[in-house]
């Protein structure tokens, strides 16, 4: 029986690649691909919000925010070995930021330092949260380079209070719609679990299935409304500039529709300081199970749709060229 060879791994010199933490490493992280690997690993959903922001004396390397509940994650590079400045920088954004998740990523953590975060994660309460990562590089033979962050400290017990909340409302006494609303989109994360681009998240006992896009205040959205036998995939802006945002897309409307293929629904929602654009497919029997594959293949593939027109034109809007005087809007 003949056995395909196999390539051996060789560990890459982090200055190989990233010569500085300025100009290369941070602006390689906060790319929304290479950010998503640093999620993974620790568990959670980031939204970049700045590079090199200031926070009181010191400039952070990265500022994202948690998706989950909306708290700042302050995110520090060293393409060495910890020190002690780094870790009074750290205890400073904290001190700054109030509630705070601190990542102090390094190619190699002291005993000190590591120990110092296991600290710093007992004596605190809640609000702040301190990890500590080793960033590495390995390829097999001449392929590219890839990232691995290895944990090195993080808050007491965080693989299992991650989901808590999640677990809670599980455990509860679920309605019929609830129940049936959970075992839709538990079906829809089997089906996107390796999907490229649509990252599956935390089934809840709810109406609506999100997906992060990069960028805070945005996200696609799918939906499943058993009352109006209707299900539909949306983007949903909930951002400050929601209106600004919603006015230059629509600048664009003929242009997107055309590349959507799709009918679009345009809700300003003038009461709210969101918008939506909605796609919707009525008529739909919920409760019918059988015809579920029917209906999850619709919503994946409209997904799919919405994150090839919208993903990269969210990432490029710039509330400031919104004139609402404008022809058009």
């Amino acid at each position: 029986m003949n056995v395909a060879p196999l390539g051996r791994l060789e560990k890459v010199s982090v200055r190989d690649v990233w010569q500085t933490e300025a100009q290369h490493f941070t602006p390689w992280l906060a790319r929304p691909d290479n950010l998503a690997v640093l999620a993974e690993a620790l568990n959670m959903e980031l939204e970049i919000e700045a590079q090199e922001k200031n926070v009181g004396p010191f400039r952070a390397d990265i500022l994202c925010k948690d998706a989950a509940d909306g708290s700042w994650v302050l995110i520090e590079n060293q393409l060495e070995r910890t020190d002690h400045g780094h870790l009074g920088q750290l205890l400073t954004y904290a001190s700054g930021l109030q509630t705070v998740t601190i990542v102090w990523i390094a190619t190699e953590f002291t005993e000190e330092h590591r120990a110092a975060l296991d600290w710093l994660n007992v004596i605190t309460d809640e609000k702040f949260k301190f990890f500590g990562l080793e960033v590495e590089l390995w390829r097999i033979g001449d392929s590219p380079a890839a990232p691995k962050f290895n944990m090195v400290s993080q808050p007491n017990e965080w693989s299992r209070s991650v989901g808590q909340a999640a677990r809670r409302i599980e455990a509860e006494a679920l309605t019929e719609t609830k129940a049936l609303q959970l075992r839709f989109w538990t079906q829809l994360q089997e089906r996107l679990r390796n999907h490229p681009s649509l990252r599956p998240q935390k089934p809840l006992p709810q109406n609506w299935y999100v997906f992060r896009i990069g960028r805070s205040g945005f996200h696609l959205g799918s939906s499943i409304n058993t009352r109006e036998e209707r299900i539909g995939v949306e983007l949903y802006i909930h951002h400050d500039s929601a209106k600004a945002f919603f006015g230059l897309l629509k600048k664009d409307k003929e242009r997107i529709d055309a590349e959507i293929g799709l009918e679009l629904e345009w809700q300003e929602l003038p009461n709210r300081a969101a918008c939506r654009i909605a796609h919707y497919r009525n008529e739909i029997d919920p409760f019918d199970e059988a015809r579920w594959p029917e209906y999850l293949d619709w919503m994946i593939h409209t997904l799919e749709r919405f994150h090839a027109v919208f993903v990269a034109r969210v990432r490029a809007l710039d509330a400031d060229q919104f004139d609402p005087e404008a022809p058009g809007l």
